[in-house]
């Protein structure tokens, strides 16, 4: 019985192994695509992509026009209601939210899962300048939280706040 419960994890091993290496490339493929695409949603038009930099384990790219810095695309991530909700948010070098692109997120679909969806909830980032306090209007802020799922909102308020505030530190503003 021992050698045949080894052998039957061996076998299984093997062929979870085989499938790992053969899914890997694709995978990978597919997160670099949607990073690309969320990036692009997220800056104006034009100018040139910058490489992927990071500063105190923020991840952002700029883009720049004639030598002058138009906008920065920063990768977020804080944790919601049914776990992290990753962004990338567009700032522009003033402060402006440009737009925001959720690029993945664990939260519970037909409520928290809208983050991704409600174009009500994601437009009034859009634009956002800094004279809006970026949080629900529950905690006292500017924005609208999604119906049922206030945790879920927060968060990607927090995600995006922390974007701004990249872009502070990166001196943008």
């Amino acid at each position: 019985m021992l050698l045949c419960l080894t052998g039957v994890c061996l076998v299984c091993s093997a062929i979870l192994g085989g499938v790992y290496v053969l899914t890997e490339k694709p995978i990978e493929q597919a997160n670099l695509n949607i990073l690309q695409r969320s990036i692009s949603e997220v800056l104006p038009e034009g100018g040139v992509l910058s490489e992927k930099q990071v500063y105190d384990s923020y991840e952002y790219y700029t883009l720049s026009e004639d030598g002058v810095l138009k906008a920065y695309a920063v990768k977020t991530s804080e944790v919601g209601f049914g776990g992290p909700i990753s962004l990338m948010v567009g700032v522009l070098p003033d402060g402006t939210v440009y737009k925001t692109s959720v690029l993945s997120h664990s939260e519970t679909p037909g409520l928290g899962a809208k983050c991704k969806t409600d174009e009500k909830f994601i437009s009034q980032f859009n634009g956002l300048g800094t004279d809006k306090k970026l949080s629900v209007k529950k905690d006292g802020g500017d924005l609208d939280a999604i119906t049922g799922s206030t945790i879920t909102s927060r968060a990607y308020c927090a995600a995006v706040s922390q974007a701004v505030e990249l872009v502070k530190r990166l001196g943008g503003m």
